[in-house]
């Protein structure tokens, strides 16, 4: 019986296949409109109305007009021309002329001028006498002498010429006075004694006789570099009553 009846309800099927199919796919057709294209139509509905995008333009501020142009550059003031005034020449006095002379003209002469004396001098006095005073200033003074230089070390003393020794008085004798003076003498270029200072007195009586005798004293010149010098030495006396 069952196999009847599976028989009996294959067979209207197997002839009914290619209706089946048409049927089958409109039917899936139609349902997948109904899924996809309905769902769609609403949901454009329900969209929100977009807000409308207003644009503006605006404009840029004009430019600043350009800076005025510089003023133009003051001319230089023009200055008065310099004018030298050359003032008015002395008698006898010799000026520069200011300009170039364009020739060379002979200078006037003033007043008269008498035959100068052969063998004068310029700015001499007319009718002079050859060989005369030219002027009647005094002649400068000589200079001073140098200073005189004190013998030792490397300047030696010259050599002594004359020797005077010193007198002992019998007045120094009797009154027993001794002891050492210490004289110091200057002496000028030809080697005699100018002048005498003590530098170490005993008694007038001893101090005499020995500036007496230094100043007889004679020595050779002392010559420095090629030139008379005068020089300065110290000499000791020694007055004992033995």
């Amino acid at each position: 019986m069952f196999d009847l009846i599976t028989g009996t309800m294959e067979r209207p099927l197997r002839e009914r296949a290619p209706g089946s199919k048409v049927t089958s796919i409109v039917v899936h057709v139609v349902v997948l409109t109904c899924v996809v294209v309905i769902p769609l139509l609403r949901v454009t509905n329900t969209l929100p109305d977009m807000q409308t995008m207003m644009a503006f333009a605006v404009e840029s501020p004009a430019p600043p007009p350009p800076p005025p142009p510089p003023p133009p550059p003051r001319s230089a003031a023009v200055e008065p021309p310099v004018v030298v005034t050359q003032p008015a020449p002395k008698p006898g006095q010799l000026t520069v002329p200011l300009e170039t002379p364009t020739e060379v003209k002979p200078e006037a002469t003033t007043g008269t001028a008498s035959a100068g004396v052969e063998g004068g001098v310029e700015g001499g006095v007319p009718g002079g006498i050859v060989g005369g005073i030219i002027s009647s200033a005094p002649p400068p003074p000589p200079p001073p002498p140098a200073a005189p230089v004190r013998t030792g070390g490397q300047i030696k003393t010259p050599a002594l010429v004359k020797r005077v020794e010193p007198v002992y008085s019998k007045m120094a004798a009797d009154a027993r006075l001794q002891g050492m003076v210490i004289l110091e003498a200057v002496v000028g270029i030809d080697g005699c004694v100018e002048s005498v200072a003590v530098l170490r007195s005993v008694h007038q009586l001893l101090d005499t006789p020995a500036i007496d005798a230094l100043k007889q004293w004679r020595y050779t010149p002392l010559i420095l570099n090629g030139i008379p010098t005068r020089f300065v030495l110290t000499v000791t006396f020694n007055f004992s009553t033995r």
